[in-house]
């Protein structure tokens, strides 16, 4: 509740929404959203409104229990794929009939993956089980677990979990229900708890801005695709990996960088922008320590699988080079509505699409190199969230493959680097809503579904607003003043030994506007001044 009327508090610039780097952030003062939303609850926080003094209520736990309540009602989304029927012979059956998982848009990977991984089964070990697959034909293939080593014995797991549920069930100790639902619900109850660990570790390393931590709890994306794979285990290390730097630990965030790539390969490129932002401030040695760790942490939880199952091991870097384009990828928008089938066109069993695996590394280390100049020239050194966000930005929309789940990647980082509550909000509803044609142009125009052109379509505007999104975070790095979260003389939360660290190699070029850039620049010195007078203080 206020304890002021609106017009007895001050114009909500970013400068009052905290006066010094020591101060919460109040977003019902910086944000519009979060402004009209306190409206029917009193409206937004008074100047002499007592903060911080409730009990129990803390940002931190009213973030957490929005978490909670859009995991629920992600879990409820899904729901209507774990649901069974009774056969004419009175066996309980998935009901998948009439393309259910498509109609009732609830389709989720961890459901058929169990039958397809072969985890239904007793005495099977992920990389050391195999199975024939297409077996008689010209496309015949062993095939093994298809997943990263963590993400593959997470699975395995949770099937020994639920063999041994379906057991206590069957002696009468627990409720019973087709073992597919029960190992879809212990899958999502781990995979909800791994993006509880996300949220928390957002609002830790967001510091003043801990609210911005409400916007990864409430995504529209987490409603939809938490439990569409097994991402979440991913985003969880990442996200713990960027607060261990900036508390300063990057041995520590190495190594969870390591655990995250041994679920999901995407955290190892944070070591990029840090690589560059190290060698911008003279911190070398830093990022040598973490990116020792990470992989040190890889190869520890690789390595035995490496030797001894290495052709299960093997197996999702196989699939990944033999890939083709998915229907969601740039590429294959490029193919349907030119008509040009240049990126090597049909193949055959275990033939790699040469030409589109080429295309695709180049364009990604381009963006790549493109970020890392950006890195290095920027009148201020950017922060680590925005140059981590423009990376995996530039991989999802170069690669090949950009399966729905993969935007939940973007959520932690776009808070940590853009936030701006009403622009992220439009995003993630526009990337949610691809779900939709996705399921329909799935389902078949035959069977009343949406044509490929209508979901392409959808993707295209998914992928501008991703650019969007990178576009505003270039002009915010390159004119620091715009950006809220340096409001106030702070510098990088995320940044760790680079918080407010000076700068020992920029690259420098004539160009026109440089002095507002020498502006920015002199602002930045009064701001690390006043931080460093502060400190002593």
């Amino acid at each position: 509740m206020s304890s002021d009327s609106p017009s007895s508090r001050p114009e909500p610039t970013p400068d009052t929404a905290s006066l010094d780097a020591s101060q919460r952030v109040i977003p019902s003062w910086s944000e519009p959203l979060a402004e009209a939303a306190s409206r029917p609850v009193g409206g937004p926080l008074g100047r002499h409104a007592a903060v911080g003094r409730h009990w129990f209520w803390t940002p931190l736990r009213v973030c957490l229990l929005l978490a909670v309540l859009a995991l629920t009602a992600g879990w409820f989304g899904k729901a209507a794929c774990i649901q069974q029927y009774v056969t004419d012979q009175g066996d309980a059956e998935l009901d998948w009939r009439s393309g259910r998982q498509y109609v009732a848009m609830c389709y989720s990977d961890i459901v058929p993956l169990y039958g397809a991984e072969r985890l239904d089964e007793d005495d099977t070990f992920p990389y050391a089980t195999s199975w024939v697959e297409n077996e008689g034909t010209e496309h015949e293939q062993v095939r093994y677990m298809e997943y990263p080593v963590l993400s593959g014995l997470f699975q395995w797991v949770n099937a020994e979990l639920t063999h041994g549920w379906i057991a206590g069930a069957e002696a009468g100790w627990l409720p019973t229900a087709l073992p597919v639902a029960v190992y879809f619900n212990i899958t999502a109850f781990f995979l909800a708890a791994a993006w509880l660990v996300t949220v928390w570790a957002v609002a830790r390393t967001a510091r003043r801005r801990v609210w911005d931590a409400a916007i990864v709890a409430v995504s529209p994306l987490v409603v939809v695709h938490a439990f569409t794979n097994f991402d979440t285990l991913a985003t969880a290390a990442a996200a713990v990996g960027l607060l261990a730097w900036a508390r300063r630990r990057p041995v520590l965030a190495g190594v969870l960088l390591g655990v995250g790539a041994a679920a999901k390969l995407y955290p190892l490129f944070f070591l990029g922008p840090l690589l560059v932002l190290c060698l911008r401030a003279g911190k070398v040695g830093a990022w040598v320590r973490a990116a020792g760790a990470a992989a040190l942490t890889w190869g520890v939880v690789n390595l035995p699988f490496m030797v001894f199952l290495r052709d299960g091991w093997s197996e999702f870097f196989r699939l990944n080079t033999e890939r083709d384009m998915d229907p969601d990828s740039l590429y294959n928008v490029v193919s349907y509505f030119t008509g040009w089938e240049g990126f090597d066109g049909p193949l055959a069993p275990g033939e790699a699409p040469e030409l589109l695996n080429t295309i695709s590394g180049a364009a990604f280390l381009a963006l790549c190199a493109g970020v890392a100049w950006v890195a290095l020239s920027a009148p201020r050194r950017p922060r680590v969230a925005q140059l981590c966000f423009l990376v995996v930005a530039a991989f999802l929309l170069t690669n090949k493959v950009w399966s729905p789940q993969y935007s939940l990647w973007l959520v932690p980082l776009a808070v940590l680097a853009l936030p701006r509550w009403r622009l992220l909000l439009g995003w993630m509803i526009v990337d949610a809503l691809v779900w939709a044609p996705r399921m329909f142009y799935y389902l078949g125009v035959d069977d009343k579904g949406l044509p490929e052109g209508w979901f392409l379509g959808t993707v295209v505007v998914r992928d501008l607003v991703v650019v969007l999104l990178c576009v505003l975070i270039l002009r915010e790095i390159y004119r620091p003043s715009r950006d809220a979260v340096r409001a106030g003389g702070v510098d990088d939360p995320a940044g760790g030994v680079l918080d407010g660290a000076d700068d020992r190699v920029v690259l420098r070029l004539p160009r026109r506007g440089a002095r507002g850039g020498r502006r920015d620049s002199q602002r930045d010195s009064h701001s690390r001044s006043r931080r460093k007078a502060m400190s002593a203080a």
